[in-house]
């Protein structure tokens, strides 16, 4: 790959911007990147794999699924590129990553290894910045999930049901779940939550199938 497209790549991925072209053409020069092309349909890492370095999604979609500790749900959500690959991963009391990220395209994968990386968060201040930024806003955000205001009603419950649980908030989620496991979740009565649902699914705002809930999110 051509360095001038080496470097318009990485000024499209959140860690690198904001970096100087003088640095990224050094940082391009002197550090050790694995290029990859991953087919669809294929596993770019797995829930429960160590992360050993960093993946950045150049290009293409991928399907990021998450799972209940006990097992009772999945919760899968399409992202695009570019995008990196859970980075608070590379640190901290559990260094492995907490979802399966798979193709849903042909995608091109840069791979950076935890020491490649360790260096550049040491060199390169904008670089320690970004990855300081990404992991702070995420602390930020879940200290003051539980400051919200309650849902007011059902459809609330299931949509923030939904939301808490997804990277990014918006797109297409899924949820694969049991009737009777969400209604006990969300504290309501399976009828009352069936009910809802299937007026949620007229409203156009999700699709229903066997055990499965879909929803086109958007952010306002």
């Amino acid at each position: 790959m051509a360095l001038s497209r080496i470097i318009n790549r990485l000024l499209e991925l959140p860690l690198f911007q904001g970096i100087s072209n003088a640095d990224l053409s050094e940082i391009v020069g002197h550090t050790r990147f694995d290029f990859r092309k991953v087919a669809t349909g294929k596993t770019i890492v797995a829930e429960g794999e160590a992360c050993n370095g960093l993946y950045f999604v150049l290009d293409g979609t991928i399907l990021a699924t998450v799972r209940a500790d006990d097992g009772s749900y999945t919760l899968s959500e399409e992202l695009s590129a570019p995008l990196v690959l859970q980075p608070e991963r590379l640190f901290g009391m559990t260094q492995r990553f907490s979802r399966s990220f798979t193709t849903l395209s042909h995608c091109n994968i840069l791979f950076l290894s935890k020491p490649q990386a360790l260096q550049l968060v040491e060199k390169y201040e904008v670089f320690r910045l970004n990855i300081l930024n990404i992991i702070t806003t995420q602390s930020q955000r879940l200290g003051h999930q539980p400051l919200r205001q309650p849902p007011a009603n059902i459809r609330d419950k299931v949509v923030r049901f939904i939301t808490d649980r997804c990277i990014y908030p918006a797109g297409k989620k899924s949820l694969n779940i049991k009737m009777e496991v969400l209604a006990r979740l969300i504290s309501e009565s399976r009828l009352n939550l069936s009910r809802e649902l299937h007026s949620m699914e007229k409203d156009g705002i999700i699709s229903l199938k066997r055990s499965t809930i879909t929803m086109m999110w958007r952010q306002q």
